[in-house]
Parts: C-alpha cells; sequence; structure tokens
C-alpha cells in the first residue's frame, strides 16, 4: 500500500514539497504553500490584460525555478532518482496508508485438546482422562501422560508428592518381546523407582518394605494381547501404595513393546485401584481415538 500521487516533504530537502507520483518521486519541487498558477482566466468581467497575465507566469516561473535552484543546491546536484526508504511514508507528515486486514488464509488455529482423552503420540495411543486426573503439569519424572489433580508434602524425604502417576514408554533395550516376561520383569523396578528411592537419591515414604502380588494375568488393550502384574507395597513412611506393569506390543511401526507403570498411593486420598483398570480398558490406537473405540474397546483387563 502507498500513499496516492501529491505533493509531501521532500525527505532530502524538508523545507520543500516534491511531487510523488504514486509509485516514484518526481522532479517537481515547490515550497510549501506555493499557490498554484491558473492555466486560464477565471471567469468574470475583470480577466485582466496580457501584461498582467505575463507577469503573473514570470513571478510564477521565477517561484518554481528558485525552488528548483533550492533543490539542486541541498542534494548537491547528484540526485538521480528516487533512493531507498525515500518515498513519502518516510516523512512524518504524509499521509498513513490504511493497512490491509490479514487474510485469512494467513491465520492458523489449533484444534482444541479433548478434554477426555490424553495422546501419547510416540507409541500411538490414547488414556482416557477419568475424573481427578490431568495432563501433566510441573512433573520432574519422564513419560509422565497423566496424574492426579495436585500436590502434598511427601511424608518421608522430598519436596511435594503426587497421589497418582501413569507413566507410558517403549521397551527398546531388552531383547524379550514378551508381555509377560516384560511386565513380571518391570514391576519390581516400578516399585522401587516409585516408593523406594527416586532420581535424587532421597526416599519421599522413607524406602519400601514389603509387597504382595495382588493382581496379574493377560489382558487385551487396545485390540492387542498385553499382560499386567499389580502390587501392593508397605512403606516406611505413609500409608504405602499400588504400583501396575503393564505390557503389550505397539499397533504402529514395529510394533515394539508398549510399557505402561501405574503408581497409587494407597491412602484415603489416592486415587481407588479400580482406577488402573478402567483406565487400561480404555486404551485406544491413536487412528480409532476419533471413532470411539477400535478391536478391543468392549475387553476388559482379565481378572
Amino acid at each position: 500500500m502507498t500513499p496516492p500521487p501529491g505533493w509531501y516533504p521532500d525527505p532530502h530537502a524538508p523545507h520543500l514539497e516534491r511531487w510523488w507520483d504514486g509509485t516514484a518521486w518526481a522532479e517537481h519541487r515547490r515550497t510549501p504553500e506555493t499557490p498554484t498558477v491558473p492555466l486560464s482566466r477565471p471567469p468574470g468581467r475583470s480577466g485582466g490584460t496580457g501584461r498582467a497575465k505575463a507577469v503573473a507566469l514570470t513571478t510564477a516561473g521565477a517561484l518554481l525555478a528558485a525552488a528548483l535552484v533550492t533543490g539542486v543546491v541541498v542534494l548537491g546536484g547528484d540526485d538521480d532518482g528516487p533512493r531507498a526508504g525515500s518515498g513519502p511514508t518516510a516523512a512524518t507528515s504524509a499521509p498513513s496508508a490504511p493497512v490491509a486486514p490479514p487474510s485469512p488464509a494467513a491465520t492458523s488455529e489449533t484444534p482444541a485438546e479433548d478434554p477426555y482423552v490424553v495422546e501419547d503420540q510416540l507409541n500411538g495411543i490414547t488414556f482416557p482422562l477419568l475424573d481427578g486426573w490431568v495432563r501433566p503439569r510441573h512433573v520432574a519424572q519422564d513419560d509422565v501422560v497423566m496424574t492426579t489433580e495436585g500436590t502434598y508434602d511427601c511424608p518421608g524425604e522430598g519436596s511435594v508428592c503426587r497421589h497418582g502417576l501413569v507413566i507410558s514408554r517403549t521397551v527398546t533395550e531388552n531383547d524379550e518381546t514378551s508381555p509377560e516376561a516384560l511386565a513380571e520383569e518391570d514391576i519390581s523396578d516400578a516399585a522401587d523407582d516409585a516408593f523406594d528411592e527416586d532420581s535424587l537419591g532421597q526416599r519421599p515414604y522413607g524406602g519400601l518394605e514389603s509387597h504382595e502380588v495382588v493382581k496379574s494375568g493377560p489382558v487385551a488393550v487396545a485390540g492387542r494381547a498385553g499382560y499386567l502384574v499389580r502390587w501392593r507395597v508397605t512403606t516406611a513412611m505413609g500409608p504405602g501404595g499400588y504400583v501396575q506393569s503393564l505390557v503389550f506390543p505397539s499397533s504402529v511401526g514395529t510394533e515394539s513393546p508398549i510399557l505402561v507403570r501405574f503408581v497409587f498411593d494407597a491412602g484415603e486420598d489416592g486415587p481407588p485401584p479400580a482406577d488402573m483398570d478402567r483406565i487400561t480398558k480404555g486404551i485406544r490406537p491413536v487412528t480409532d481415538a476419533a471413532s470411539g473405540g477400535g478391536v478391543g474397546s468392549s475387553i476388559g483387563p482379565g481378572d
């Protein structure tokens, strides 16, 4: 957008005005407020004599010549045309050009997140976001896909604890591919990481004292055959908790095993263990999330 043709302050001689033809500067300059010379006699009885016309034209010519000479002196006589940044838009008194509104095609909108689903893009699955659960915020642990709302002071060492966590990751550093073998192998590490000693060497629950197996067996997850192991653990401080290792093959890529860990406090403020089953049953492949379910949508965890 450029200003329309007209007289604007000369960027090289601000005391003069210069003609802008709409795209570039012309060589015509004038002093501000110079009256325009009439090209014909104005209507009326007293039109003046030829001598008066000559005087008027001579005066106008003298003014124009003076303006041109002054412009040449100020510019040093080497002005060959318009220069970068010398258009009328650079003058402070030039009229501002209207700003075109942004094109609708130039704007983009981010699709709103489904308030009831959490997506694990790396493993190509989604989790149902149950009441009392939220997407992770300010969580130090890796691969957390959801947590319970709020935090509390840990009963042992450490700053804050959460009543529930769900962690999802791909099993890559293990030659074993059997979901049962991987779940059985992971459960002790899951218990130690959650309730014994954290990555900073602290013991938020005073350490892990004992455990008992409360559930294990095959389970269908997102239409794939998986396996889960669940422990009830006792800690030196606090009410203890539950930890579960769930393993099933991915439905995308190389079908690498997916490991989902559940960590629940056992106290009255902790989530019910039944949430582990509800979340497991609601896991879907990403491709099935929009349609509301896949092959395993009606198959719950094994008893």
